[in-house]
């Protein structure tokens, strides 16, 4: 059998990530005639937050950047694509549906974006129960909720954006319940009075539906949700709904840059959310190598585009221009800092898992098994916990908030790969020839 053939590319800047943050980064970057390569594993730019599908509304802003990227000669973008390895020097291996290459890069700026951080509670793993993130995820991609009865619940304002997605699908949601506690919510929301965007965009989310001090307890049913029970105030209740999405924050992706030896840091006092650690030109400890957005602590698309645009501006030389966008992103630090204070997660949402409540889902492993180890190798190798489908990005995750262990760190391949792939790393081609717009 002929061993595949794996082509060699070549790009001045290669940015890993189209969600805002790698847009903005391309685009600032594009005016100096470097050829740039973009690769995101969706199918169009636009990132988590700004997703398209056929239940989505993109937002002019996602349209006016999305119609620039195309405009702009010397810019491509890979869609479909995913970072799998990286086996040389200033080079990853990357997949997409109908082939893999590896790309060489002068520059590279990381904009990994973020994931849903999910939490065990009882019954959180039967069907109808999802991330609040990954309802909207489904919506936009067209999953029918019209007449579902749904719940939303955990905290921060991507619950209010939740509800409105489903809304606007016509489902029923009956209860927002947001964990933090009125004087918390209170406070930002009056606090939104530094941010005016903000304050009109929570004005125009606002819903009778929702409940401060609110947190779920358990999802009931048999083959599928059949109701959840929440406390509010010290007291009990049960709602029968259709579908439960629970959202506890977002954990930043930060494991591509680890593997290229990044180096991480708590990210607005969490204490408990690694970030990739950046300087004020949104470089890591790595020459040639930035990042921005999400992947570095989460604040919204604000923060994103401003962190993106210095992180263009930088890795192409022009810091005058990268400079004039400081104020900007100093401002949305201070947004996100506010956030990550007046949100974060209350004591009792350690407590919600029982002993036989699954922590690790891929491989059956529950919080009572989890209890017993002293630390993360020691549930890997006892417990199998994190060796199954998601290599621990749930239950590691879920794991480093219950327990305060830390994951191990990332290792080749990032993503599932196909086994031809793996088989064409070690033919040695000739380079193609360069993108357009190489200098």
């Amino acid at each position: 059998m002929s061993v595949p053939v794996i082509e060699r590319e070549s790009c001045d800047l290669l940015i890993v990530g189209a969600g805002p943050a790698g847009m903005a980064a391309a685009l600032a970057a594009a005016p100096s005639g470097a050829s740039i390569v973009v690769i995101d594993d969706n199918p169009a730019p636009g990132g988590q937050i700004w997703r398209d599908g056929p239940g989505a509304r993109l937002p002019p802003a996602a349209r006016e950047r999305r119609d620039a990227l195309a405009r702009c000669a010397n810019i491509r973008v890979c869609p479909g694509a995913r970072v799998i390895a990286a086996p040389a020097p200033n080079e990853l291996l990357v997949e997409d549906a109908q082939r893999a290459w590896r790309i060489h890069w002068k520059r590279l700026i990381l904009c990994t974006g973020a994931r849903e951080r999910l939490l065990p509670f009882p019954g959180w793993t039967l069907p109808g129960v999802t991330g609040a993130g990954g309802l909207q995820a489904l919506i936009k991609a067209g999953l029918p909720v019209q007449g579902e009865r749904i719940v939303i619940a955990g905290s921060g304002p991507l619950l209010l954006a939740a509800a409105a997605t489903a809304r606007q699908a016509g489902a029923q949601v009956l209860r927002i319940a947001e964990q933090a506690s009125a004087a918390s919510v209170i406070r930002f929301a009056a606090s939104l009075v530094r941010w005016p965007g903000k304050a009109m965009q929570a004005l125009q989310l606002a819903d009778a539906r929702y409940r401060w001090a609110s947190h779920v307890i358990a999802a009931e049913g048999g083959a599928r949700l059949e109701s959840v029970r929440l406390v509010q105030g010290g007291r009990e209740h049960e709602m029968a709904c259709d579908r439960l999405a629970v959202g506890f924050g977002l954990v930043p992706n930060t494991g591509l840059g680890q593997l290229l030896g990044c180096a991480l840091t708590p990210f607005s006092g969490t204490g408990d959310t690694p970030a990739l650690a950046v300087d004020a030109w949104q470089a890591t400890r790595l020459p040639g190598v930035y990042a921005a957005g999400e992947c570095t602590g989460f604040g919204g698309s604000e923060r994103a585009l401003a962190q993106g645009a210095i992180a263009g501006h930088a890795a192409v030389g022009d810091q005058e221009a990268a400079q004039r966008l400081h104020s900007e992103r100093a401002r949305w630090d201070a947004f996100a800092a506010r956030l990550h204070r007046h949100f974060a997660l209350a004591p009792a949402i350690r407590a919600l898992p029982r002993p036989d409540t699954l922590v690790c889902r891929c491989e059956d492993v529950s919080f009572g098994q989890l209890a017993a180890c002293s630390e993360w190798p020691d549930a890997k190798l006892h417990q199998r916990c994190g060796m199954g489908p998601c290599q621990g990005r749930v239950c590691g995750d879920a794991a480093q908030f219950l327990f305060g262990w830390t994951p191990a760190s990332p290792r080749p391949p990032l993503s599932p790969v196909r086994i031809a792939t793996l088989a064409g790393l070690g033919a040695d081609t000739a380079p193609t020839p360069a993108h357009p717009g190489t200098q």
